[in-house]
This record gives structure tokens, sequence and C-alpha cells, in this order.
């Protein structure tokens, strides 16, 4: 149902109706039968999601030994993680015990949401999720659970998975405080973080001060446009006005087109900042909004329908489906990464939903042998003359 990205359920059961299309459920994926809707929500709904979460990294321990990893690497030997939260469920009606509760102007509103965190590298398109962590209430706690918790528990998760993996993550302004910085450098990872002049204002009272002293750096490029990019640096200025912060380092760029500049951002890093990294550490910073149009749009707006309630259930049901779902989104992604002939067969149309329209048309019309099969007769379907 997630791989071929049907829109419900029930769209889903009523296609495995037609006799060809059970044949193909076999033929692609060994599967024999599917039960029907109450009895699939109820098995799933009492399977713990951590059962299903190995899978994200078989995988990509298989793409590690197939060396096919190594494209990712950022700044010769780290893996960039860009780390977010994003809701997938919200109603005012439906909810279960580990729903997020939100009370505002309006009646009140139960949701899902999940901490993500995908491996990305800023020269590629493809993005690699890793398994998600929930952002959800559990018993025995008053208060509700929230993204940066969600975020510290994720650090150790990996840490614990990839003891010696080289990481560096990459986040939006929100983890810029202190505690976080103090929990990647308990884990061992360097990070690149946005900070911005509202929530940093001790740290860029630094940063001016220091510049006016002549101690921050600066270096001005432009490109074959005429577009102009302009780099600013400092290093070991504090977090903030505590007497234990952090010293972290600072960097900052412009994109000015004609004059006007077109983008700007700022960030803080435990990497040493120079010359000859701060092109990279600035391509590293922005890379972050990947997990926002590669991932969290794709999942959402291209096919794969991240926020319908194929069901929500009482347990685990609601958090399943979105990591089968991802899990769905993971291979697409390593196919289109690896594999010639998926490679092949998406080139020959121009966008996504096109592609998995045909997939979806003859995977109704013909019984294939295997994926392959599948794939060589959408690239180049044989020619059918009328009688």
């Amino acid at each position: 149902m997630m791989f071929f990205q049907d829109p419900s359920l029930l769209s889903f059961l009523r296609r495995l109706e037609d006799p060809l299309q059970c044949g193909n459920l076999n033929a692609l994926f060994a599967v024999e039968t599917i039960p029907q809707d109450s009895c699939l929500r109820e098995s799933l709904d009492a399977v713990d999601t951590a059962a299903i979460n190995p899978a994200f990294g078989i995988l990509l321990q298989r793409l590690q030994r197939g060396n096919q990893l190594c494209a990712f690497r950022f700044l010769d030997h780290y893996y960039l993680l860009g780390v977010d939260g994003s809701q997938y469920f919200c109603s005012e009606k439906i909810h279960c015990p580990s729903c997020l509760t939100y009370k505002g102007k309006g009646p009140l509103r139960y949701s899902h949401q999940i901490l993500q965190a995908v491996i990305l590298n800023p020269h590629m398109r493809q993005v690699l999720p890793l398994a998600p962590e929930p952002i959800a209430n559990t018993d025995g706690r008053k208060k509700q659970d929230c993204e940066l918790s969600a975020a510290k528990r994720f650090l150790s998760k990996i840490r614990s998975a990839q003891p010696k993996l080289p990481i560096i993550i990459t986040a939006d302004g929100l983890y810029s405080d202190q505690p976080f910085v103090q929990a990647l450098k308990n884990a061992r990872m360097s990070f690149i973080l946005v900070a911005k002049p509202a929530d940093h204002k001790i740290l860029f009272e630094w940063v001016q001060e220091l510049e006016a002293l002549g101690d921050a750096r600066r270096m001005e490029l432009t490109d074959a446009k005429g577009r102009r990019h302009i780099y600013r640096w400092l290093n070991q200025v504090p977090l903030n006005g505590g007497k234990d912060a952090d010293l972290v380092n600072f960097f900052e760029y412009f994109l000015q087109v004609d004059q006007k500049t077109t983008y700007h951002n700022s960030w803080v890093t435990d990497l040493a900042v120079s010359r000859d990294n701060v092109v990279d550490l600035v391509q590293g910073g922005r890379a972050r909004w990947k997990i926002e149009n590669e991932t969290f749009n794709t999942l959402k707006n291209q096919g794969y329908h991240i926020e319908h309630n194929f069901g929500h259930g009482n347990q685990h049901l609601s958090l399943n489906f979105f990591v089968l779902n991802l899990l769905a989104f993971l291979i697409h992604q390593i196919l289109e990464l690896t594999d010639p002939s998926y490679q092949y067969c998406r080139s020959r149309f121009s966008s996504r939903q096109e592609y998995w329209n045909n997939l979806r048309v003859a995977n109704r019309l013909l019984l294939f042998n295997d994926f392959e099969h599948l794939l060589r007769h959408v690239a180049h379907p044989a020619e059918i003359r009328a009688p």
C-alpha cells in the first residue's frame, strides 16, 4: 500500500479484489494474502513500533557495506544529519492516550508529532531518513512531551546504534540553546545550528564588538551570475550571557543580487571556522531545508499521503502507519540512488506523480514476474495494436 502510494486503506483493499493484483502482490512482494481492513488495523495496532524501526538500520548498513554512503560524506568524513519536528495527524474528535493536546481559542485538538532525522548532503537530491522519534504523551507523565525532549532521546539512540560514526547535526534556531548544545557534546556530535539575533542578543553583541575591534573575519565572492556571496565569521564567542556559557564559533552569510540582500542567515558550530571551510559550512547550514522540502514536503504533497489517517487505533497504529510510509520512502530513495533500472525508468517521466501513476496502471493491467520486469515494461511498453 505504501510502496505504490495508495491514497487509503480502502482503495488498496479494493485494488486487491482483482485476482491480477493479488498475483502481482505475490510476485513483487512475496505476500500471499492481505487481511481485511479491521483485522489489519487490529493486528498493526498491537505491534510495538520498536519492532519495525530496525529495518531502517538494516538498510543503511547494507548501503554502508556497498560504499553507497560515501557520497553523503560532508567535510571529508562527517555525516550531516538534518533534524526537525513535524505533525502528521490532527483531529478534534479522534484521539488516543499518546496524542498531544492543544487548547487555543477554539476546541481542544489532538495531534501526533514526530522528531525526524535524515542523512543529507548539500549537493545531493536524495535524503536517507532514519527511524523517527515520536513526540508523544506517555503513562505517568503530567507534562506533555516536546520536540527538544524527543531530540535528546534521539541523540542517545543514534549514538548507541552508531558509537563511532562522525556526525554533524544541523537544525533550526529552536535547538541552539545551552542544554541541547551540551546534549550534543555529551553524545560526541558536532553541530551547525541556526542562531537568530532575537534569540541570541548577547552572542550578537559579542560579535559586533569584536568585529569593531577587527577580530571578526570577512570574505566576499562574486559568482558567474554577478551575485555577491558575503561570509563573516568569528571563533570562540559565548552562546549566551550565562557564566557557564559554552564557547561556540559563529558564522554568517549574505546573498546579494543587484545590491539587494535576497538571503541572510547565521549559525553557531563547534567546528573551527576559517576561510578554507566557511563556504562548506554555510552549504551545510543551508542544507537543513532538505528535511522540509525533500522529506516533509515530498511525504505530504508528492503522493505519499503521510497526513492521511490510514487508521488511528488505541496503541501503536497511527505511528506504525507513519513509519511504514517512511520506510517505503526510504526504499524509493535507495532505488533512486543505486538501482540503474529504477533510475532509467524514472528518467522516462517528467514528474514523480506521472511515474508512479504509470507503475500503478501497469500493475493493474498485467501480471509481472518481479519488480525489474515491471520497470522494463513501464520504461518501454510493448506495442499493442487494436484488433
